[in-house]
């Protein structure tokens, strides 16, 4: 028989791979739009303007106006800071009620930080 002059050599088990992580994108806070009350606005103006510039139904719009009227202040949208800041301004530019003589401009509104879901 003849002599083998191999030699085994072991391979090193191969290296997992490392994949980067995907970065994990950061949500916004949330801030809710707050329609305040006031006695110079009727339902059907709050109907209207929330029909309008947040796109709630009839129904919602009411249900909102009524909240506003008995609470003096209700949430018409939670989004992010930028939009509902956008939402104040065009609720702020809506301009008076039509439907009273006492009304000399829009409602008012605010915005304010919203709980965090997440």
């Amino acid at each position: 028989m003849a002599e083998s002059n191999q030699v085994a050599v072991a391979t090193p088990p191969a290296k997992p791979v490392e994949t980067p992580a995907k970065p994990v994108p950061r949500r916004q806070p949330p801030y809710h739009v707050v329609l305040l009350d006031d006695d110079d606005h009727t339902y059907p103006y709050v109907i209207e303007m929330l029909g309008k510039l947040f796109g709630h139904s009839k129904n919602k719009a009411y249900m909102m106006a009524r909240e506003v009227d008995t609470t003096g202040r209700v949430i018409v949208d939670t989004t992010t800071k930028e939009r509902a800041e956008l939402k104040r301004d065009q609720i702020h530019a809506y301009g008076a009620d039509w439907r009273l003589k006492r009304c000399k401009g829009s409602m008012r509104a605010t915005i304010e930080p919203a709980p965090d879901p997440g």
